[in-house]
C-alpha cells in the first residue's frame, strides 16, 4: 500500500493540525500517528487499541482513521463515546475541521441524530441506560465506534455490560485511552488480555506511545514539579492537638493524610504563598509565551471559591471559576481556552480530555491521588503547541505525589486475576467509582474522606524540584535565593536544556551553602559543625520512629502528638530538619518515659 493512499492523499487536516506535529516528522501527521495509522490498516481487525500519552494527538489519529474508513466505504456511520458532555462538543468541533459531520447533542429520546450528520457523540453513561437503542443504531448501519478513554468500560459492572451490548455488532472499534488503566480487575469491554509468564491477564495495546517517547519527540512539554513542604498543626475530633511536618517521612499514613488536608485549608497560609509562587511563575513564563494560564485544581466547591478568592487578591483580577453544577462550565472552559486570562480554578472536571493548551502552570490542590486521577490532570499541562514549551506544577511535597511525579514515564497494563489485596501490596488507592462522581462536589464522600478535623495552622517552605526522575534544590524559606532560583527558569526550554539548567542551579546552590558554612567557620572556627553523616541521621530517625511507635502502643497516645510533645520539650525542629544531637536528646527524653522518669 503507498504512503499516499494510505494516509489519504484526498483528505486534508486544517492547518492548525500541522503547526502542532512534531518536528521533522510528516507535515500533516506526526510520526507516531502515521505508525500507529499503518499498523491499523494492516492488522484489518475489528479492534484496535491506541494508547498514547495525553497531549500527543490521539483525536487526530482518530479522526484519520475515520476519514480513511468512510473514504474506503468500510463504513458509513461513525459513533464516538466519551466521558463527558464537554468532550462530546470536543470531538464533534475537531471532527468537523476534517469533514466529519458528528451530532455531540443527540438524546437518547431522539431516537435518530440529526440530518446531516454522518453520527453521533455520546458519553458512557447515555450508553449504559439505552444499550439497546444504541445496539439499533449500530446494527442498521456499517458503524466504526470510537471509544474515548475506554478505561470508563470498566467504571460499573452496568457500563461495562452496557458498552458490550450497544456496540458488539459494530464493523469497527477503536479504543483510545492516554493515562494508566484502572488499578481494580473490572474487564474493559473490547480490550483484549494476554496471559504473561506469572498467570495473569493483562490488556494488550495494539500500538503503544508513552510520555517519554513523545517528550523526546517534543510532542508533549518537558514538566517540571515544584513540591512546598512546611509545618502543619490541626486538632482531631478527638481534641487532640497535632502538629508534623508536610512529607515528613517519620510519620504515619493517617498523619500525612491529615497535614495534607491541613495544608489545602484555604484559611491557612500554605496555599495562599503557594498560589503566589505559582503565579510568579506564570508571570515568568508568559515572558516568552504571552497568553500561558495556569489552573487550579481543587477538591470542592468551597476550596475553589476560596481559592479563586486568594488568586484575586494576589493577581488583581478574577480567575475563571468551573464548578460542575454550573449550566455554563463548558462556555466557560473554551472561553478560557480562546482568551489569554491568567488562571482558571476547577473542581477536578477539567482532568480528563479537556483541551486547553495554553495552560502552562498548574497547582495540584486536591487530595486526590490515584495514579490514574494524577496522570489526566498533569495531562492538562504537557499538550505542546511548539517546541521549547515547559510546564511546571506545583503541589504538596507528600510521599505518594513525589512518587506518581517521579513515575511520570512509567506505563502500566490493566491487569486481571490479582489478589484481593494487591492494592495494598501495589501501593495503588482505589479509583473513583464513576466518572461523573469525578464530575460533581461528592457530599457523601467528603463525610467520609474529610473526617472532622479542625486546621490550625499551615505554613509553607521551598521543598524541591522534581524532573525527568530526578531531585533538585536544597530547599529554602519562600522568597529565599533557592526558591527564585526555580521560579525564574525560563519559559521556553525544552528536555535537554531543562536538564542542564536544572543541574546547573543545583550546583550554584550547593556552592552558596558552602560558601556561607566557610563564612560561619571562619567567624566562629571553635564552634564549626563537624560535616553531617547522612546515614548516621537516617538510623537515629528510624530508631526514633520505632520508639515513638512502641510508646504510642504503649499510652494510647497517637504518632503526631508524641512527636509534637518531645519537640515542645525538647525543642528543635521537625524530625525531617533535625540534627543528630536533637535526635539523640528526643531518644533520651522517650527512654526516660519508658522507665517512669518524666
Amino acid at each position: 500500500m503507498s504512503s499516499e493512499t494510505l494516509f489519504g492523499a484526498g483528505a486534508s487536516l486544517p492547518p492548525a493540525y500541522p503547526e502542532r506535529a512534531a518536528w521533522g516528522t510528516a507535515p500533516k501527521l506526526r510520526q507516531w500517528q502515521a505508525e500507529a495509522l499503518e499498523k491499523y490498516f494492516e492488522s484489518n481487525a475489528s479492534d484496535f487499541l491506541a494508547v498514547a500519552t495525553p497531549g500527543a494527538g490521539k483525536t487526530t489519529f482518530a479522526l484519520r482513521v475515520a476519514n480513511e474508513l468512510v473514504e474506503r466505504g468500510i463504513v458509513n456511520r461513525i459513533t464516538v463515546v466519551a466521558p463527558t458532555d464537554h468532550l462530546k462538543r470536543q470531538w464533534a468541533d475537531a471532527a468537523a475541521k476534517v469533514g466529519l459531520a458528528i451530532d455531540p447533542n443527540f438524546k437518547n429520546a431522539d431516537g435518530r441524530h440529526g440530518h446531516g450528520f454522518i453520527g453521533v457523540a455520546v458519553t458512557y453513561a447515555q450508553v449504559a441506560s439505552k444499550p439497546m437503542l444504541h445496539r439499533a443504531k449500530t446494527e442498521a448501519a456499517r458503524t466504526l465506534v470510537i471509544l474515548d478513554e475506554i478505561h470508563h468500560g470498566g467504571d460499573a459492572l452496568s457500563w461495562g455490560d452496557g458498552i458490550r451490548e450497544a456496540f458488539e455488532p459494530a464493523v469497527k472499534r477503536l479504543s483510545l485511552t492516554g493515562t494508566p488503566f484502572r488499578s481494580d480487575t473490572a474487564a474493559i469491554p473490547f480490550v483484549e488480555y494476554v496471559e504473561d509468564g506469572d498467570g495473569i491477564r493483562r490488556s494488550k495495546a495494539d500500538y503503544t506511545y508513552g510520555y517519554g517517547q513523545a517528550l523526546k519527540d517534543h510532542v508533549v512539554r518537558p514538566v517540571m514539579f515544584m513540591a512546598y513542604s512546611g509545618q502543619m498543626r490541626w486538632r482531631t475530633s478527638a481534641g487532640d492537638e497535632m502538629a508534623a511536618s508536610l512529607g515528613e517521612a517519620a510519620v504515619t499514613k493517617d498523619i500525612t493524610a491529615q497535614a495534607w488536608r491541613t495544608a489545602l485549608n484555604p484559611t491557612g497560609e500554605w496555599i495562599p504563598a503557594v498560589l503566589a509562587a505559582a503565579d510568579r511563575r506564570l508571570t515568568e513564563v508568559r515572558r516568552s509565551v504571552p497568553d500561558a494560564g495556569g489552573l487550579v485544581i481543587a477538591t470542592d466547591h468551597d476550596d475553589a471559591r476560596a481559592y479563586a478568592g486568594w488568586l484575586k487578591k494576589i493577581m488583581g483580577e478574577s480567575p475563571t471559576v468551573i464548578l460542575s453544577d454550573d449550566a455554563k462550565a463548558s462556555e466557560k472552559i473554551e472561553e478560557f481556552s480562546a482568551g489569554t486570562q491568567r488562571w482558571m480554578v476547577a473542581v477536578r472536571m477539567v482532568s480528563e480530555g479537556v483541551d486547553v493548551p495554553r495552560l502552562a502552570v498548574g497547582v495540584y490542590a486536591t487530595s486526590t491521588a490515584t495514579p490514574l486521577f494524577f496522570a489526566q490532570a498533569v495531562g492538562r499541562f504537557v499538550r505542546a503547541r511548539k517546541r521549547g514549551e515547559t510546564a511546571s506544577v506545583f503541589l504538596p511535597s507528600v510521599p505518594n505525589l513525589m512518587a506518581l511525579a517521579n513515575q511520570m514515564e512509567v506505563e502500566r497494563d490493566h491487569a486481571l486475576d490479582r489478589p484481593d489485596n494487591h492494592l495494598e501490596e501495589e501501593g495503588f488507592g482505589l479509583e473513583d467509582s464513576l466518572m461523573e462522581a469525578a464530575n460533581r462536589e461528592e457530599k457523601a464522600s467528603g463525610e467520609l474522606t474529610k473526617q472532622k478535623f479542625e486546621a490550625l495552622e499551615s505554613q509553607a517552605s521551598f521543598d524541591r524540584v522534581l524532573f525527568d526522575g530526578g531531585e533538585f534544590g536544597t530547599g529554602g524559606a519562600l522568597g529565599s535565593e533557592e526558591e527564585q532560583d526555580f521560579l525564574g527558569i525560563p519559559g521556553l526550554l525544552d528536555a535537554d536544556q531543562m536538564s542542564t539548567l536544572l543541574r546547573q542551579r543545583q550546583h550554584e546552590q550547593l556552592s552558596r551553602r558552602g560558601r556561607r558554612s566557610g563564612a560561619a567557620a571562619e567567624a566562629a572556627p571553635a564552634e564549626a559543625p563537624e560535616v553531617v553523616d547522612h546515614r548516621r541521621l537516617t538510623e537515629l530517625r528510624a530508631e526514633l520512629a520505632k520508639n515513638v511507635s512502641a510508646w504510642s502502643a504503649r499510652s494510647g497516645m497517637p504518632h503526631g502528638v508524641v512527636h509534637s510533645e518531645l519537640r515542645r520539650i525538647c525543642g528543635g525542629p521537625p524530625v525531617a530538619q533535625a540534627n543528630e544531637e536533637q535526635l539523640n536528646k528526643r531518644l533520651k527524653k522517650l527512654q526516660d518515659w519508658f522507665i517512669g522518669r518524666k
